[in-house]
């Protein structure tokens, strides 16, 4: 038994591990976390650039040497491929160029901003007109005054005219007193003028008749101002917001209802409410200011 030898066992033991064990799928990772950084970096470049930008960029990678080439003024100066650019392509530093000219970026957003926002306020003042016409329609003691009423869009806003009628007059005759059916009005538009932001500017119109000569002193423009005042009154106790009417004035008969308008004609003797826009209001206020 000694004489037989033992058996020999060979270890052997293998390098490294299943494929599974191993880096490639890190390199493999890391390609497609380097490719969604690419595209996202891309996706953002395309919402953060306009039309403009784009096609300039476009051009620059599918051409880099043709300035260069074609030499000029800007193959030397250029140190962006926007000329006169700041120092990205998102930069809102002034000097981009837009169809051939020089822009100042900050210049033209501020603009785009101010029409955004005129366009917005004139669509709320078309619906309060709206709002004002459908009132007139349906409701029964305004109905019969509507074709004394006119409504309009114009560059100060919103006018919303009372006008007289010579069988249904707005005053008593050479006074400033209110008639019954004109405090209804007033009193019914003014809810619905309150629910805008908009200030507002009254104005009294009367027609060209001579005031009576008994009283001395006082004129049609007298006149015409308190008749603009006491139709603030009656908006205001219909419930305008006192602090949202910004101008009370009377225009005598200065200002006829038309061109063609006879200056005796009753339709002169009228009431203008304006639901100003921001440009409007700004105007008189810096007028105001510069006094």
């Amino acid at each position: 038994m000694a004489e037989q030898q033992q058996p020999i066992v060979i270890k052997k033991v293998k390098k490294g591990g299943h494929a599974h064990h191993g880096g490639a799928w890190k390199l493999a990772y890391a390609d497609f976390v380097t490719a969604m950084m690419a595209f996202f970096l891309l996706m953002w470049l395309l919402g953060s650039t306009d039309e403009t930008t784009r096609k300039g960029i476009a051009e620059f990678f599918a051409d880099p040497y043709r300035v260069s080439m074609s030499g000029g003024k800007a193959a030397a100066e250029r140190t962006s491929m926007i000329e006169g650019g700041g120092t990205d392509m998102v930069s809102s530093e002034p000097g981009q160029v837009k169809n051939g000219e020089t822009i100042d970026v900050n210049q033209s957003t501020a603009e785009e901003i101010e029409k955004k926002a005129d366009e917005i306020e004139k669509e709320r003042l078309e619906n309060l007109k709206d709002k004002i016409q459908t009132k007139l329609n349906e409701t029964p003691e305004l109905n019969e005054f509507k074709d004394q009423i006119k409504l309009e869009i114009t560059s100060e806003g919103l006018r919303i005219l009372i006008v007289d009628d010579q069988k249904r007059p707005m005053y008593k005759l050479a006074s400033a007193q209110t008639e019954p059916h004109i405090r209804v009005i007033l009193r019914a538009l003014a809810p619905a003028i309150n629910e805008l932001p908009n200030r507002v500017s009254l104005n009294g119109h009367t027609d060209a008749l001579p005031f009576p000569s008994n009283q001395k002193g006082y004129t049609n423009w007298e006149l015409s101002s308190d008749r603009a005042n006491a139709a603030r009154y009656e908006l205001t106790e219909g419930g305008l917001e006192e602090n949202k009417i910004l101008r009370v004035i009377g225009l005598s008969s200065s200002i006829p209802y038309s061109p063609t308008t006879n200056p005796l004609d009753p339709m002169n003797r009228r009431i203008s409410i304006i639901v100003m826009n921001k440009k409007t209001e700004q105007q008189i206020l810096q007028g105001s200011s510069a006094e």
